[in-house]
């Protein structure tokens, strides 16, 4: 599975302003539901349970916030990077400042595990990082995400 499969660059945002973990799902939330035509208060609600259940930061500045919404017709993601980083409670205690925020169906199963694993690979590639902390906008950091794997590894 290539990021381009559930990311479109749409759903990609250069410079979000935001002050706390919770804004930031609310701006992702909002995007989310013109991406999808789903409710933004649905969205919220299902990464905000999700978050209850432990922090989706994964260390080193990132975080995948993710959950299972049943009217979704398949996989979404989208991508952040703030401006400032916001405390996450993470694994590390570092800040985050890029976010994947993937939605699956209810009945994803496999496909989310294998989304969730395929996102983490990437952004947990410190070379990537460091391409999407300096990128300057939208297009930038779309490429730097969906390039195959092959690309990544070079």
């Amino acid at each position: 599975m290539d990021l381009s499969d559930i990311l479109d660059l749409g759903a990609v945002i250069p410079a979000l302003k935001a002050n706390s973990k919770k804004q930031a799902f609310q701006d992702l939330a909002t995007r989310a539901a013109k991406v999808t035509g789903l409710g933004e208060r649905e969205i919220f609600d299902t990464i905000l349970q999700r978050e209850r259940l432990g922090s989706t930061a994964v260390g080193r500045g990132i975080a995948i916030p993710h959950g299972r919404i049943d009217a979704l017709p398949t996989l979404v993601g989208l991508f952040a990077r703030l401006e400032r980083p916001v405390d996450f409670d993470a694994i590390d205690d570092a800040p985050v400042d890029l976010i994947f925020m993937l939605l699956a169906p209810e009945g994803a199963g496999a496909d989310h595990l294998k989304a969730l694993a395929r996102v983490a690979r990437v952004l947990r590639d410190p070379a990537i990082a460091a391409k999407l902390r300096a990128a300057n906008d939208a297009d930038a950091l779309y490429s730097v995400l969906t390039q195959p794997l092959a690309s990544h590894a070079a």
